[in-house]
């Protein structure tokens, strides 16, 4: 078969569906890659993988109907052009331009990934609320097309259902997330955890997420400014991109934080691993994921979590077990929870070592990635 993997960004498709990709390859299938242009780097590790690279135009978050005309006819002239066999698509405007030009061009095989909701559907405001009617009527559109539709979590599910997205006949299908490679997110030590559980040096919590509103970065400093006030010495980090419109977080305003001495921000990087290793705790107080891939990166390599109480954190994190759960948008709750780490570090270790277990039974990308061909029916190596 010919399939062209579609995604918003070279970057992503190189860390998320990497595994997936070489499973086709492997399996004999020409694998085409197709994303906007200007990531030779990413492009190059997708080639590795044994895909073909090919571009397209796409304005990632704006919301200029003139763009995204140009984006769905480039689509359509790349798959007529490419006459592909299967469509795999994920992130929000991939799945809806690139299923309603996969839908005129007659590709056979369409599935979408919803790897979560975004922006549109959190629907705290007027504004707000007129992109969810309009993007709900883009999906509903863009996925009566869809062969199937890969889900992350049930309760995305169920905003689909609500808001009319879905079609009686529509087949659903569920995925853990993109999954995580257990090999190269390898367990590592915990610094300065001495054998009794006591720990020598400051304890280090790590933030991994693009500069956005949704992703907790608010509460995240308002802990770490509570938190700073009785343990001094704690670390709270941020890495991750800057982003700009709708939603997003200045870079001015993480600074100020930096500047008032809460948060450390380090940027961004490709390789998420030593930052990893360097901390002690993962957090992520989102206020919705489809399935959070920093999390279960940290879980995989031995670090326990704390996440909010939301749909896709609640997917990877078992309160009390690998982690806490804590309420959506409450900083005094964050601070408490990672406060138990600080005041019994032993507990990094324990939950730390459920973390990588689960990443191994429930998140294996190689497992991940063999359900997924089998949910769309691609043929496989025996």
């Amino acid at each position: 078969m010919k399939i062209i993997v579609l995604g918003n960004q070279a970057r992503s498709m190189s860390n998320f569906w990497s595994v997936l990709i070489r499973h086709m390859h492997r399996a004999g299938h020409e694998v085409v890659c197709c994303a906007p242009p200007g990531d030779p780097g990413s492009e190059a590790a997708l080639a590795a993988q044994g895909a073909r690279m090919l571009h397209y135009p796409l304005d990632r978050k704006g919301l200029n109907p003139l763009r995204d005309l140009r984006t769905t006819g480039a689509l359509l002239r790349l798959f007529k052009d490419e006459k592909p066999d299967l469509l795999f698509t994920s992130t929000i405007k991939p799945v809806i331009y690139g299923c309603i030009a996969a839908r005129v061009a007659r590709v056979p095989h369409v599935y979408a990934t919803i790897t979560g909701l975004g922006y549109a559907f959190e629907a705290d405001s007027f504004f707000k609320k007129c992109v969810n009617r309009l993007s709900a009527l883009l999906y509903r559109t863009a996925l009566a097309g869809a062969e199937g539709i890969f889900f992350q979590n049930d309760d995305d599910i169920a905003v689909f259902r609500q808001s009319g997205i879905l079609g009686a006949r529509a087949r659903i299908l569920k995925a853990r997330g993109t999954g995580v490679d257990t090999s190269r997110f390898a367990p590592a030590p915990l610094p300065g955890l001495a054998a009794d559980g006591s720990l020598e040096g400051p304890p280090v919590f790590l933030l991994i997420a693009r500069l956005l509103e949704a992703k907790g970065l608010e509460e995240y400093a308002q802990a770490a400014r509570i938190l700073k006030a009785a343990h001094p010495k704690a670390r709270f980090l941020l890495l991750g991109p800057a982003e700009q419109g709708l939603g997003s977080v200045s870079l001015e305003t993480v600074r100020q934080w930096q500047a008032e001495g809460c948060i450390e921000y380090l940027g961004e990087t490709r390789d998420v691993r030593p930052y990893v290793s360097a901390a002690h705790v993962m957090v992520l107080p989102s206020w919705r994921e489809g399935t959070p891939t920093s999390i279960m990166e940290g879980m995989s390599m031995g670090r326990a979590a704390v996440v909010t109480d939301a749909p896709g954190c609640r997917e990877v994190v078992r309160e009390g077990y690998n982690g806490y759960l804590v309420p959506l948008r409450d900083p005094q709750a964050l601070a408490a929870a990672m406060e138990n780490f600080i005041r019994q570090p032993e507990l990094m270790a324990d939950m730390g070592a459920n973390g990588r277990r689960m990443a191994l039974e429930e998140f294996d990308a190689e497992k991940v990635a063999a359900r997924i061909l089998e949910d769309m029916r691609v043929p496989v190596l025996a």
